[in-house]
């Protein structure tokens, strides 16, 4: 079971839950999509395989290489794109997303106006703003749903920053509102963080919701008042290889 057949298996199970949903799209969003082309690509150029159905033009993608062989029974041509970056090249088309047909059990015709939909959605971007906030407590009365996303959303953001802390705030002239602050980002990574918690904000189903992203340095001393409130979540890290000797445990090999 891969994520996108769980999401999958999850909205079909509740077809009324708007939240399952877009739980959904979110996935694809985020899925490595193998796209089926009638030749190689080259350079940036890339042809589609289109098919015409009763229900319309839809091109193929699947979210396992293995997957596509199993539908096309033999190499075929394909170029490995996220799904956000399918919904963005078929946006206005006209022409859907047929997922996984045939090979999986998340199986599902995308529609045009759905990619066109969640194409419009990725694009929305944050708005900045310089403000410090004045008192920092434990966070309160969020929906499980949009801290199960964040925590989803952040296991994807390797290497882009230490940690982050969620938190309730309250800003000079008594605004409040939660935060989510991030420690020793990566720089320039800032925009992308951003990007991405606005989106998990969107997909969790949240109405009319904000969340204000931060961002601070280790030795900044609001790092500590967020660490003893705040709800943390450790991003993973990218792995360096470590030179010959430089373990202990495991000297070089003399040869």
């Amino acid at each position: 079971m891969t994520p996108l057949d769980t999401a999958h298996a999850a909205m079909q199970a509740a077809p009324e839950d708007d939240a399952e949903r877009l739980r959904f799209y979110e996935r694809l969003a985020d899925a490595e999509l193998f796209l089926l082309l009638d030749e190689e690509p080259e350079g940036d150029h890339l042809s589609p395989s289109v098919f015409d159905t009763s229900d319309g033009r839809f091109v193929l993608a699947f979210d396992r290489e293995e997957r596509l062989t199993a539908f096309t029974q033999g190499p075929a041509p394909y170029a490995a794109m996220s799904g956000r970056a399918i919904a963005e090249m078929l946006a206005g088309t006209d022409t859907g997303l047929g997922l996984n047909l045939g090979v999986a059990p998340s199986a599902f015709l995308v529609p045009a106006g759905a990619l066109s939909w969640l194409s419009d959605t990725l694009q929305t971007e944050p708005e900045a703003r310089v403000e410090r906030p004045e008192v920092i407590a434990p966070p309160t009365g969020l929906p499980e749903r949009l801290v199960t996303g964040l925590d989803t959303k952040l296991a994807s953001a390797r290497g882009l920053a230490r940690m982050a802390y969620l938190v309730a705030v309250t800003y000079p002239g008594g605004r409040p509102g939660h935060m989510l602050a991030f420690i020793a980002p990566t720089p320039g990574a800032e925009p992308a963080l951003a990007a991405a918690i606005s989106e998990a904000l969107v997909f969790s189903g949240v109405e009319a919701g904000t969340l204000d992203v931060a961002f601070f340095a280790p030795t900044d001393p609001i790092a500590g008042t967020l660490a003893k409130h705040g709800l943390r979540f450790d991003l993973p890290q990218i792995e360096t290889a470590k030179p010959p000797g430089s373990d202990p445990s495991k000297p070089p090999r003399l040869i």
